[in-house]
C-alpha cells in the first residue's frame, strides 16, 4: 500500500489526527430520474467514510458524465450547476480517504474507461492484497495505468478478458482479486454490485420507488427515504438492470468474516449492519468493558464522537453519571491555523476543549474506541489533568490494536502501534492516566451477540487484535503467485 504519512505540521495537535481511517464508501442507483441528485445524498450519509475527495458517474443512456472533485461532497454536489452536468437515471458515487494512491484528482473515483463492449465505471470500497502485484504484471504486459489507484486493475482485467458479456468479464476480473472489496459499477444497461468472498467490507441493496440502490451503509438509505431490502451475500455479485436483479455467486461458498471494525468505529451509529444495529453494539461494548474493568469513580466520559455509545453502555452497566466531559467545536477547519509555534499549541484546544464544569475535582473514566499511536490519548489525558480531573482511568471499547491492517482501513506499521511495543504498564505510563484497561477480544465476541470467538473459524475480521489474516498477502509476502499469472495459465 502507498499510505500516504503524517506530517510534522499543525494538525497532529488534532484529536482526530491518531485516528483510524476508512478509505471510501460508495453508492449508486439505477433507473431513477433524479439519480445523480438522489447519489449525491447518499454520499452525504457516507461522509464519514471519506472526506478527501467524492466523485460521481452518470449514464444518460447515450453518454457517460463524471464529477469527481476534491474535499467534501456538500463542497461540489451540492450545487444545481453540478448535478445538471450528470444527467441521466442511473448513477455510481464515491467518497474517499486514501489508503492506497495519492489525493490527487486522477485517483478520485469512480473510475471511468471504453471498453470495446462500451463505456464502464467502478467503485471500490477496500484494499487489494494483490493490487499490486497484478498491477506490476499488467504494466510489464504493456497496460499504461492513468491513477495510483489499486482500483485501476480491475479496469485492466477486464479490458483483456476475452469473454463476450460484460458480466463475464466482471466476474473474470474480480476472481483474480485477493483482499476486501465492495464494488459498484455501471455498464451501458446495468449496475452492477459485488463483495469479496469474506464479505471484509459492507454492501446494502436499497429500493426507492420501486429503483434499486447500492450502498455502503443504511444510513445512505434512510436519508433519501428508500427501504432496506437485504445485505449482498459475500462472494455475491448483483446485477441490476430494467429486468430487476440477478444474483450470481461465482466463488465458492465460504464463511462469512466482515470486518469487525465496522461495529467498533467506523460505520455510523444510525447504520445497521448486517443485522446488528451499530448504536446498540457500540453501547454493549461499553458495557462488556465495564464489567470486565470498572473502578470507582465519579463520572464517565466520552471521547468524541465515537466513543460516546460505549460510554453510554459503560455508564449505565457501571451506574455512573454520564457527561460530556470534552466539547467538541464541528465548525474548525484544519485551514484556520497559521504555522507559527505558538498558535500550534493552541491548535487541540479549537477543536476540543474541556467542560471543566464536568471534570474538575473529580475521578473520571474516559471512554474511547480504540488506541492507535497513542498521541491522541496523550493530548485527551493531559486535556482532563488541565481542567482539573483528581483522577483519568482510560478505558478502550477494543481489544489493544497490535497488527496493521491491509483490507482498507489506514493504519501505521506494526512498530508504529503502541500495543505492539508496549505493556499494558508501559502505555499506562506513557499516556499518563491513573489505570488504562481494554475490552478483551471475548468481551467484544459477546458484545456482538457471540458467546465468544470460535479460533477454529473466527466470525469476523479481527486481524488487528489477533494477527489472523483471512486472505493472503501478496504484495506483503510475495509467497503466492500473482492471480493474473494463474489466469493466464488457465487461458
Amino acid at each position: 500500500m502507498d499510505t500516504e504519512a503524517q506530517s510534522d505540521s499543525w494538525f497532529d495537535l488534532d484529536l482526530e489526527a491518531d485516528r483510524l481511517r476508512e478509505e471510501c464508501g460508495v453508492f449508486g442507483i439505477f433507473g431513477h430520474p433524479d439519480a445523480a441528485a438522489i447519489t449525491a445524498l447518499g454520499l452525504h450519509a457516507l461522509q464519514h467514510r471519506g472526506q478527501e475527495a467524492a466523485g460521481i458517474v452518470s449514464f444518460d443512456g447515450a453518454r457517460y458524465n463524471s464529477e469527481r472533485r476534491l474535499g467534501l461532497v456538500g463542497d461540489h454536489f451540492s450545487k444545481a450547476s453540478t448535478i445538471a452536468r450528470l444527467p441521466g437515471e442511473a448513477a455510481i458515487g464515491h467518497v474517499r480517504y486514501s489508503t492506497t494512491g495519492e489525493t490527487i484528482l486522477r485517483n478520485v473515483q469512480p473510475l471511468f474507461a471504453e471498453l470495446n463492449s462500451g463505456g464502464f465505471s467502478v467503485a471500490h470500497n477496500g484494499n487489494l492484497t494483490n493490487g499490486l502485484t497484478l498491477r506490476r504484471d499488467l504494466v510489464q504486459s504493456g497496460a499504461i495505468y492513468q491513477s495510483t489507484s489499486d482500483t485501476e486493475v480491475i479496469l485492466h482485467l477486464m479490458a483483456r478478458s476475452r469473454k463476450l458479456r460484460i458480466v463475464e468479464r466482471f466476474i473474470e476480473a474480480v476472481r483474480a482479486l485477493e483482499g476486501s472489496y465492495a464494488l459498484v459499477a455501471l455498464a451501458n444497461t446495468m449496475m452492477i454490485g459485488a463483495r469479496d468472498p469474506l464479505g471484509i467490507r459492507p454492501l446494502v441493496i436499497g429500493e426507492l420507488d420501486g429503483h434499486y440502490i447500492l450502498a455502503s451503509e443504511t444510513c445512505a438509505l434512510d436519508i433519501i427515504g428508500a427501504r432496506f431490502v437485504r445485505d449482498v451475500e459475500n462472494g455475491e455479485i448483483v446485477v441490476i438492470s430494467k429486468e430487476g436483479i440477478e444474483s450470481l455467486h461465482p466463488f465458492p461458498p465460504r464463511p462469512m468474516r466482515p470486518c469487525i471494525f465496522e461495529y467498533i468505529y467506523f460505520a455510523r451509529p444510525d447504520s445497521v449492519v448486517h443485522g446488528r444495529p451499530v448504536y446498540n453494539v457500540r453501547k454493549a461494548m461499553g458495557a462488556e468493558l465495564a464489567r470486565e474493568s470498572g473502578v470507582d469513580a465519579d463520572v464517565v466520559v466520552p471521547v468524541p464522537d465515537s466513543g460516546v455509545p460505549a460510554a453510554i453502555g459503560y455508564a449505565q452497566a457501571a451506574g455512573i453519571p454520564f457527561e460530556l466531559g470534552i466539547i467538541r467545536n464541528h465548525y474548525v477547519g484544519r485551514t484556520f491555523i497559521q504555522p507559527t509555534q505558538s498558535v500550534r499549541e493552541l491548535g487541540v484546544r479549537l477543536k476540543h476543549s474541556a467542560n471543566r464544569a464536568v471534570v474538575e475535582g473529580k475521578r473520571i473514566i474516559l471512554i474511547d474506541d480504540s488506541i492507535v499511536r497513542g498521541t491522541t490519548s496523550v493530548k485527551i489525558v493531559q486535556m482532563m489533568r488541565d481542567a482539573g480531573a483528581a483522577e483519568v482511568h482510560f478505558r478502550i471499547s477494543s481489544p489493544p490494536i497490535t497488527y496493521p491492517d491491509y483490507y482498507g482501513i489506514d493504519t501505521p506499521v506494526r512498530e508504529n502501534l503502541l500495543a505492539a511495543t508496549h505493556t499494558l504498564d508501559e502505555m499506562r505510563d506513557y499516556i499518563g492516566c491513573d489505570s488504562l484497561a481494554f475490552l478483551s477480544i471475548e468481551g467484544t465476541y459477546r458484545a456482538m451477540g457471540e458467546k465468544g470467538r470460535d479460533p477454529q473459524r473466527p466470525q469476523f475480521t479481527d486481524h488487528c487484535f489477533t494477527g489472523d489474516y483471512p486472505t493472503c498477502l501478496t504484495d506483503l509476502t510475495g509467497e503466492t503467485k500473482s492471480q493474473l499469472s494463474l489466469l493466464a495459465e488457465a487461458s
